[in-house]
């Protein structure tokens, strides 16, 4: 099982890495190639924070609260050996986004973002696909795990 969470944990790492390295190699900082126009561009921008540049100037402290998550990811959740294959296609995917940004911020001490979107007038923040791979993830596992105990409490009513 984490042979498997190895692999897609790599892979999120690996493409989220080569898109980096093409961005910056190509691009110079703040600047934008439209896609989509008004809707999507390849930006490239640095950001030395967390989402929305929240804890800017921090890195230190993102560093830290990244390899806490790691490792309590890796204690709390792959000593489990009961984990269902969405759970450990999840977990891979949020960890393979945890280092993404993690790699960035000891490389360059901050994160590239390249993903900018418009959406109804809204300038959403430049992301990143390691950024997807944690959010996305992380949604998921929210709602597996609600409707995981909504399941578990109709068993329990009905065997009552």
């Amino acid at each position: 099982m984490l042979q498997k969470s190895l692999i897609i944990t790599l892979i999120c790492l690996i493409l989220d890495q080569i898109i980096k390295v093409v961005v910056v190699g190509t691009m110079s900082i703040n600047s934008s190639i439209p896609i989509i126009d008004n809707f999507f561009s390849i930006t490239y921008v640095e950001n030395d924070g967390a989402a929305w540049s929240i804890f800017s100037g921090n890195r230190i402290f993102l560093i830290i609260i990244s390899v806490i998550a790691l490792i309590f990811i890796y204690l709390y959740v792959f000593n489990d050996k009961k984990l269902k294959i969405f759970e450990l296609v999840n977990y891979s995917v949020l960890i393979g986004g945890i280092f993404g940004n993690l790699l960035d911020r000891i490389k360059f001490g901050k994160v590239i973002d390249y993903l900018d979107f418009k959406i109804f007038g809204y300038n959403f923040p430049v992301f990143n696909l390691a950024d997807m791979c944690i959010v996305i993830s992380i949604i998921l596992l929210l709602i597996y795990s609600f409707k995981d105990r909504k399941g578990s409490k109709n068993a329990e009513d009905s065997n009552q």
